[in-house]
């Protein structure tokens, strides 16, 4: 991506100098970085860096000790409890195991949200959640159970689930763990095609190497001493030119005793 994208595009996302805690356990110092809209931004790092605490606060589930999130003009941690929880709904998240209901049917796991937060029939419903499966190449799936799935097409089912409401975001917490590496390339490449063709801003949390290089646009790097953002930056060139060594080192794999 050219330098003059970042500075065009609409900001989706905004954090800016979040410290966030566990009690007395500081994880994050003073962290901020950008999401363009229709961009893909990785967050990357060592093992307990904080990629994960991060995300919670970025999802309502874990409030800054300092610092805001900030959604276009929205000050997301300002809001009321219930108006927070309104405005979620216009996030999309896929967990790391999908989290698909194993007593629902594919179908039924992307109509719930659609039957929780929407007074559309059931008709319309089942019409969008069969739309959502085949944007994900599930077509022909929605009958199945999730134990009768691959451990990709439950990652694609519970992306489906995930875009039902029409996200303006969707984060992805480790969406290539546990997949074999043909199935992570699908799904690497479905975020691809997702960006592109539906203009979503994604927010993925992952130390997987091929993916990072893959899909993102931008990435921030976190780091587990410093407790702080350490660089910024498309991924590939942070690899060949970053002033760091222990980012360069990360994304070439260079030291057996980093963390990853």
């Amino acid at each position: 991506m050219k330098s003059t994208d970042h500075e065009f595009a609409e900001v989706v996302l905004k954090g800016k100098g979040l410290s966030l805690s566990y009690g007395d356990y500081s994880v994050l110092r003073d962290v901020s970085f950008e999401a363009p809209r229709g961009r893909a931004l990785v967050v990357m790092g060592g093992s307990g860096c904080g990629k994960s605490t991060l995300l919670k606060s970025l999802i309502g589930l874990l409030e800054p000790v300092s610092g805001t999130i900030a959604y276009g003009k929205d000050d997301f941690w300002s809001m009321g409890d219930q108006e927070r929880e309104k405005f979620v709904r216009r996030f999309g998240i896929l967990y790391q195991g999908g989290a698909l209901w194993s007593s629902m049917s594919l179908l039924e796991n992307v109509s719930l949200p659609l039957e929780t937060y929407t007074d559309l029939s059931s008709s319309t419903i089942r019409s969008i959640a069969r739309f959502k499966l085949s944007l994900v190449g599930l077509a022909g799936f929605e009958d199945f159970m999730p134990a009768e799935l691959s451990g990709g097409m439950r990652k694609r089912g519970g992306l489906a689930r995930a875009m039902a409401l029409d996200p303006e975001i969707l984060f992805f917490d480790e969406p290539s763990a546990g997949l074999d590496p043909i199935s992570s390339r699908r799904l690497d490449d479905l975020i691809l095609e997702l960006k592109e063709s539906l203009g979503i801003t994604f927010l993925v949390v992952t130390h997987e190497l091929p993916s990072i290089f893959t899909i993102a646009d931008d990435s921030i790097f976190l780091d587990s001493e410093s407790k702080t953002l350490l660089a910024r930056g498309n991924p590939k060139q942070l690899r060949d030119s970053c002033d760091e060594p222990k980012v360069r080192k990360f994304l070439r794999r260079e030291s057996e005793n980093q963390q990853i």
